[in-house]
């Protein structure tokens, strides 16, 4: 009894002494600046056992300070038959390191690790997010995980997000000497310490300590391209019970070529003579590829799966002909099938897809990066591209999804680094032309029509299936002209090779303008004034990034009533910056008022001693725009 009482003690003091140092006054007060959270000490430990079996060992301790950080301490295990979760346990400590909780596995939901979107997922997920009613407070939790496979092995990011600072943080990868990796460093504070353990094995150790939080501040740049991390692949390898080696994207496409893709392209003969037929009468290769993807469009739609070899291989093609969906895999592997059956060569791509950034493949670590699949046609000096998940883009059209950065082209040669087509400043406009009338009780009244190029093509996407009463609706809200009434509303799609949107608006608005002691006043700028101005940031941190240029241009010509002139100096404003250029202008002649807008960003990235010319620039085009037309009575 009395070595039990002994024991019992000797735990319970260890783990005050342990909940001790996790007391929030010993966080360094330069850590509590711009953070939510912080990571007082993690280690991960990546043990290559052998091809098939890796060992994750993880352990760390998050302080949450405030409701925003509430999510880093939610704690998110994938996992299913080849990603096997061994254990996992964890305390919750007070704002002084009292332990006031613990969780163990049975505490964890459990359930489909949906996406949002996915129809079929394989992937399960081990989900606990812990409720403290009182900030601060400490998680600390561990687990150990077993991969079978070494294709895809963790990385170290050791700052997770903007407004999370770290104590500690470290990372050790043990593999035996045969098994050799790469990696790629990003703004790591010390050296890697390559060395041996007792069992011989090669060892590789990073290690970060008081890594201030990354300011979230508006123009930034990607978040991993100015955070800490290492990026891991081996050279040899297997995947779900594939083996492989990593020399060179070379080699790496070509694996999943041969691996993954090229035995999925079956099609029954009835399929294949059925694109013959529909392509007999074209002898342009582009046209008569351009028939056979509107033919997909027509006939398939977009399912999300992540099921099978870790998600990245297709379905049959034959399937996606019989069931008619499938995801971006099954859908670029089925068209590339058809394309294959009247002879025409495409590529199967890999891709990092996003909006707000262009990530490009890494240059000298090839691997499973990305995450969305492409078709490529490399016709004789005319390079098309297409994504075949949207049932309404043209063909050869990629929009802002996936324009602009590298992919690799999995072909039987070996892997491709490309580069997909640059939507330039020039490229991504908004025209529009308007003329409308001010009648003498003050209603607007006339027609606008603006024209969508590049990645503003799909500006008006949303409107094409919807109602004309719910069009009305929401074309109404688009537009900043109070009392607004469409009495028409034509939209049309030109879907060549350069593809435009073109929407035709007839209107009217009461009371647009008002008359007041023989004098006329408007707002000069009807339809597309500029809204969101950046906050002023004072001791900018990051550089300022644009993602992409566009180009804006406004002529609205209204017709007024007659014996007016401008009481004040007519608007006149120029304006050219590195980042981008503005300029607007009024002109009176006779009974007609003629406006003049453009509006150009060019994408880049500039100095951080720029952003506050950008702050600037913008409320000057904000001023401009908000610039109302005081008119007297001759």
């Amino acid at each position: 009894m009395r070595t039990f009482l002994i024991i019992l003690i000797t735990s319970v003091f260890a783990n005050v002494l342990k909940g001790q140092q996790y007391n929030t006054n010993l966080i360094s007060k330069d850590l509590l600046a711009h953070s939510s959270a912080v990571i007082r000490n993690e280690e991960k430990e990546v043990t290559v056992e052998d091809l098939d079996n890796t060992l994750v060992r993880f352990k760390t301790a998050i302080t949450v300070l405030n409701k925003n950080g509430d999510q880093y301490a939610v704690i998110q295990l994938p996992h299913d038959k080849n990603n096997l979760i061994k254990y996992v346990k964890g305390y919750i400590y007070n704002d002084i390191g009292i332990q006031i909780g613990k969780f163990s596995e049975s505490n964890f939901d459990d359930g489909n690790a949906w996406d949002g979107f996915s129809l079929f997922i394989d992937t399960k997920v081990k989900h606990y997010a812990p409720s403290v009613p009182t900030y601060p407070y400490t998680v600390y939790y561990e687990y150990i995980i077993k991969l079978k496979q070494t294709l895809a092995l963790p990385s170290w990011e050791p700052i997770l997000d903007f407004g999370i600072s770290v104590e500690k943080s470290s990372y050790l990868i043990s593999c035996k000497p045969n098994f050799n990796i790469k990696y790629q460093e990003t703004k790591v504070p010390n050296q890697v310490i390559i060395g041996k353990d007792k069992n011989e094995n090669i060892t590789y150790f990073w290690s970060a300590e008081n890594l201030k939080a990354l300011k979230r501040e508006q123009y930034s740049p990607y978040f991993k391209s100015v955070a800490v991390g290492v990026n891991i692949v081996p050279e040899k390898y297997s995947f779900y019970g594939i083996e492989g080696n990593i020399v060179n994207w070379e080699q790496f496409g070509k694996w999943m070529y041969e691996k993954l893709v090229s035995d999925r392209q079956s099609l029954s003969e009835e399929t294949i003579e059925k694109i013959k037929d529909l392509t007999k009468d074209i002898t342009d290769p582009k046209l008569k590829a351009k028939r056979i993807y509107e033919y997909v469009q027509s006939k398939t739609h977009y399912v999300s799966v992540q099921v099978g070899i870790g998600g990245w291989q297709p379905f049959l093609a034959s399937d996606v002909d019989k069931q008619n969906y499938g995801d971006c895999k099954a859908l670029v592997n089925y068209t590339q099938a058809l394309l294959k059956a009247v002879d025409i060569n495409s590529y199967y791509c890999v891709v990092k897809s996003g909006r707000d950034y262009k990530i490009n493949m890494p240059d000298k670590l090839p691997g499973l990066f990305g995450d969305h699949i492409i078709l490529c046609l490399p016709f004789k000096n005319d390079t098309t591209w297409a994504d075949c998940t949207s049932q309404t883009i043209p063909f050869g059209y990629l929009g802002d999804f996936t324009d602009d950065r590298t992919v690799l082209a999995c072909t039987p040669e070996g892997g491709k680094i490309l580069h997909t087509p640059k939507y330039k400043t020039e490229d991504n406009t908004e025209f529009r032309k308007a003329i409308f009338e001010i009648s003498n009780n003050g209603l607007l009244s006339g027609t606008m029509i603006t024209n969508f190029k590049g990645t503003d093509y799909e500006d008006r996407e949303y409107l094409f299936n919807e109602p004309q009463t719910e069009q009305y609706k929401m074309v109404q809200k688009t537009y900043p002209i109070n009392n607004m009434e469409i009495e028409k509303l034509d939209l049309k799609q030109d879907k060549n090779f350069n593809p435009t949107t073109t929407e035709t608006i007839k209107l009217h608005a009461a009371d647009y303008a008002s008359f007041a002691d023989g004098k006329l006043y408007f707002m000069l700028n009807p339809a597309n004034r500029f809204k969101h101005l950046p906050k002023n940031e004072v001791n900018r941190i990051n550089d300022v990034y644009i993602n992409r240029g566009y180009t804006e241009k406004d002529e609205v010509v209204f017709i007024l009533p007659p014996n007016y002139h401008s009481e004040k100096q007519p608007l006149e404003v120029i304006l050219e910056k590195p980042f981008g250029k503005f300029s607007a202008s009024m002109e009176l002649k006779g009974n007609q008022l003629i406006y003049k807008r453009k509006l150009q960003i060019f994408d880049g990235t500039y100095s951080k001693d720029n952003y506050s010319d950008l702050v600037d620039f913008f409320q000057t085009v904000i001023d401009s725009d908000d610039y109302t037309v005081s008119l007297i009575k001759n």
